[in-house]
């Protein structure tokens, strides 16, 4: 799909605050069943992620498999439930939530300092008969992500 690169852009941010917004809703709602719905959302901007990428096939198979099949069937499983049990002890905030909100927090930050620290513009690629050729690699982590993303997000 060619798209215009402002279009292009708007729909990958939008996409994006989907997908932020959709997990936020599956970790923090209390309701299961709103939750279940936030994480179609999510399911769903994953499978549209795709299309921009001219990968319709498996925009479509998302799609299908994740909101069609194993959303479905997670909604169902959380509406035969008993839906009474999860406001009888409700508290605000335990001493689990604590800890997995500190744990989390540390896992983002240094996620994003490991992003902002790396230096993304030093990979040269050059391609010489359908082979990428490395040079001027400074780090093992940018031959990783050079491996994934030419050998196996490639093959997707």
């Amino acid at each position: 799909m060619d798209l215009p690169g402002p279009i292009h852009d708007f729909l990958l941010v939008f996409l994006g605050l989907g997908l932020i917004l959709g997990g936020l809703g599956v970790v923090l709602l209390t309701n299961p069943i709103y939750s279940a719905f936030s994480l179609g959302l999510v399911f769903v901007c994953i499978s549209l992620f795709y299309i921009p990428s001219n990968s319709h096939f498996v925009a479509a198979a998302q799609l299908l498999i994740h909101v069609g099949a194993i959303n479905v069937l997670i909604i169902f499983a959380v509406m035969f439930m008993n839906g009474s049990e999860y406001y009888k002890d409700f508290n605000l905030w335990t001493v689990g939530d604590g800890v997995t909100s500190v744990v989390c927090t540390s896992i983002f930050a240094s996620l994003i300092t490991t992003i902002l620290d790396t230096s993304w513009y030093g990979i040269i690629w050059t391609t010489r008969s359908n082979q990428i050729i490395e040079q001027d690699l400074i780090s093992n982590s940018q031959q990783i992500g050079i491996h994934l993303s030419t050998d196996f997000f490639s093959s997707i």
